[in-house]
């Protein structure tokens, strides 16, 4: 789809380390990865908010009376809850009492994902556009944080990245993203399917990044409001969330490798929109 033409189409036809054996030594290597353990830390976690947690695993066939109450408050803080071998938890924290129970807390803290989208509203409307990511089950720490280092840097208006089967804000992620999750929104939903048609209702294009498409990132008219899906470092775009897209983009390739790591593609691409807005401005 160039910029010379746009008609929307019809929707719908796409992981804390070997410790030192002493116990002071445990503790730090536990603290250093962003992790508590114990029931009771994990549950304080989750009532005062202050602390943001990432995900929490929890030992199968663990029997607590306090366990309903940990698993509601997750689900209303929208945590994500993991079952694993109680030898999985012993193999992470060798020599502490976990309970069976350990949560890794985010690096930094998610925006909730219909703010984020209310944010958006206002600018549709503006001679800026919004310009958002999103990310499709992006698994490798570095990967994300290269990302949203770049989408900080290109403008970004904010980012979405599904809540399972994928990396969250870890400490690792910080690191790569150099500051940026000081700057750029990032928010977590259960299904990019179902915001893939919010942002359509709400007239953003949804453009997805893939190796097989026909149209050329440079001719989408990045100007407009546009959401840009990048997929998997192996897999690419799901099918589900390539076919709810309005278009879908490649970046040429000349080599004999078949694709860029996908932070080179977010960065070509989003420095393209960047270009293109720049000049418009």
């Amino acid at each position: 789809m160039s910029r010379s033409h746009k008609t929307r189409p019809e929707s719908g036809t796409r992981q804390p380390s070997a410790a030192p054996s002493r116990r002071t030594g445990e503790s730090a290597a536990a603290e250093a990865d962003h992790t508590l353990y114990g029931l009771k830390p994990v549950l304080e976690a989750l009532r005062s908010g202050h602390r943001p947690l990432q995900q929490i695993t929890i030992a199968e066939g663990t029997r607590h009376e306090r366990l309903k109450e940990l698993l509601e408050l997750a689900k209303a803080g929208r945590v994500p809850v993991h079952r694993a071998p109680r030898l999985a938890l012993d193999r992470a924290l060798p020599g502490l009492t976990h309970q069976g129970v350990i949560a890794r807390t985010a690096a930094s803290g998610y925006t909730d994902a219909e703010e984020l989208l209310a944010r958006l509203e206002p600018m549709l409307d503006g001679e800026r556009k919004p310009l958002v990511l999103g990310l499709d089950a992006i698994e490798d720490p570095r990967n994300l944080g290269a990302i949203l280092r770049t989408a900080e840097c290109a403008g970004v208006d904010g980012v979405f990245i599904p809540e399972r089967r994928a990396v969250g804000l870890t400490a690792t992620v910080a690191k790569a993203a150099a500051g940026a999750l000081e700057h750029i929104a990032v928010a977590r939903v259960t299904n990019l399917v179902q915001l893939i048609e919010r942002l359509k209702q709400m007239n953003l294009w949804v453009v997805g990044a893939t190796g097989d498409a026909s149209l050329n990132y440079t001719e989408w008219d990045w100007t407009s409001p546009s959401a840009l899906f990048l997929g998997n470092e192996n897999a690419g775009l799901h099918r589900l969330v390539q076919e709810r897209c309005d278009a879908l983009v490649r970046i040429p390739m000349r080599g004999r490798i078949e694709s860029l790591n996908v932070s080179v593609a977010a960065g070509v691409i989003l420095y393209e929109a960047l270009r293109q807005r720049s000049e418009k401005k």
